[in-house]
């Protein structure tokens, strides 16, 4: 997995690239909880993520739940279709506010 990390408007942004395994998802978890953890709002863009297992999708819903105790916005933008599978099978669909695009999040976060 790439990760790559930007700051937009007051929200950081994730853009993940390739596999979010069980090697990769510690460092997904840090970086996202090191933000969310700050009160930072965080988008994370998925349109590259070929692969993603329950590690990594564990590491999404920690933050996320970190983020909904303290009113933190956390969004997922642009998911992949692999790894929208994923989450509509274990119905996280129905819990991550997603986005078609990581500015639409970045809307949805600042207004």
């Amino acid at each position: 997995m790439n990760l790559e990390t930007r700051e937009e408007n007051g929200v950081i942004i994730f853009e993940l690239d390739g596999e979010v395994d069980l090697e990769t998802s510690p460092l997904l978890r840090q970086a996202l909880l090191d933000h969310v953890n700050k009160g930072t709002p965080v988008v994370v863009g998925m349109a590259d993520v070929a692969y993603i297992d329950s590690s990594g999708i564990a590491s999404l819903v920690e933050a996320y739940q970190t983020g909904r105790r303290s009113s933190t916005g956390f969004i997922l933008a642009n998911v992949s279709d692999s790894a929208l599978r994923v989450l509509q099978l274990a119905r996280l669909d129905k819990v991550f506010t997603i986005t078609a695009t990581i500015d639409d999040a970045i809307k949805d976060l600042t207004t």
